[in-house]
């Protein structure tokens, strides 16, 4: 996911290409995965010790949806994200991020959208932006990480924000990150590989087995690359299910019943396994097509939903019919 300074370098100057946006065809797929990597973000995360961002551009990007046929892309950060110890930056940033998002949605009608990034695990900074997000900026729904520090999305401390976007009926994208534990591994195969997939399982265990899935009903949560492990953990969280207390409280509806309300993208997730583990936990109408772009292309995704041979019906929901009604507004 690194790229060198050379790489680096060309993708910033390829930023300053713009590129007239291309009419979308109506029946186009859309991608609710895809990332951005702003100039002003790029720069602050390489000034505090982090990796470049990939070579990305507004311009590369449609250059990749229409080779992919994808009418539109809902924009999202991807990790490290803005979480920062100094608060007071994490919200310029956040604020700077989203309106950099909001301007490509602006700027190339039809072909983007945005998950508004918050600068959590802030609470007051977060309640903020959300409504600057929401009401000024009009971002289709907020994207989290899955978690911030030691604390995955169904913490306690995090109920103001559910709160609100519970009475929002907001949709809410999350990406995995490295979590604490697993920063400095040695044996060579990198936390993005193994652990951002167990993140993406812990973050929901913690909002299903706390209650905050069934406490806030209104948010319709969206998570990466297939539900990371869960799918094939699903005998364990039936088991916690059985033996956890206060299960009336907790899950009054059951598991099942919380599990199949969340969509999951198809990013990452595309291959046999992730596919068929996942169709024994939801529908398809409860699965989004995601690319993970610039990280994956847009054909590996395609190829592996064909190669599941879905029905007609089932692989235009996919692609495309499911995100168009959780965010009608993409319609327009």
């Amino acid at each position: 996911m690194h790229c060198d300074r050379r790489t680096f370098l060309a993708g910033l100057g390829a930023a300053a290409l713009v590129r007239p946006p291309r009419a979308a065809e109506p029946s186009g797929r859309v991608d609710i995965h895809h990332h951005m990597f702003p100039p002003d973000y790029t720069a602050a995360i390489v000034a505090r010790g982090q990796a470049p961002s990939p070579a990305w551009s507004p311009a590369r990007s449609l250059e990749e949806m229409d080779r992919g046929g994808i009418a539109t892309a809902v924009l999202s950060l991807s990790p490290p994200n803005v979480v920062f110890p100094d608060a007071a930056f994490a919200r310029q940033l956040a604020r700077t991020v989203n309106e950099y998002g909001a301007k490509m949605v602006k700027d190339y009608p039809g072909r983007f959208g945005l998950f508004a990034v918050l600068p959590f695990p802030d609470v007051d900074g977060s309640l903020h932006e959300i409504e600057y997000a929401l009401d000024t900026l009009k971002a289709d729904g907020i994207g989290l990480m899955t978690s911030y520090g030691g604390q995955w999305l169904g913490d306690a401390g995090f109920a103001p924000v559910w709160e609100e976007l519970n009475r929002r009926k907001a949709v809410v994208y999350t990406h995995p990150l490295t979590p604490a534990c697993c920063g400095n591994l040695k044996y060579g195969v990198p936390a993005a590989d193994i652990e951002w997939a167990t993140d993406t399982t812990r973050t929901v265990a913690s909002l299903v087995f706390t209650g905050t899935a069934a406490r806030f009903p209104e948010i319709r949560w969206i998570f990466s690359h297939g539900g990371g492990t869960m799918p094939f953990l699903l005998s364990r969280f039936l088991y916690e299910e059985k033996t956890m207390k206060e299960k009336d409280q907790r899950l009054p509806r059951g598991l099942m019943y919380e599990l199949r309300k969340f969509y999951y993208d198809t990013a990452q997730a595309n291959h046999p396994g992730a596919l068929a583990a996942l169709l024994k936990i939801v529908t398809p109408a409860q699965m989004l097509f995601g690319t993970d772009y610039p990280y994956r292309t847009a054909a590996e995704v395609i190829s592996g939903l064909e190669a599941q041979q879905f029905a007609a019906n089932d692989l235009r929901a996919i692609e495309r019919d499911n995100a168009r009604k959780l965010l009608p507004q993409l319609k327009a």
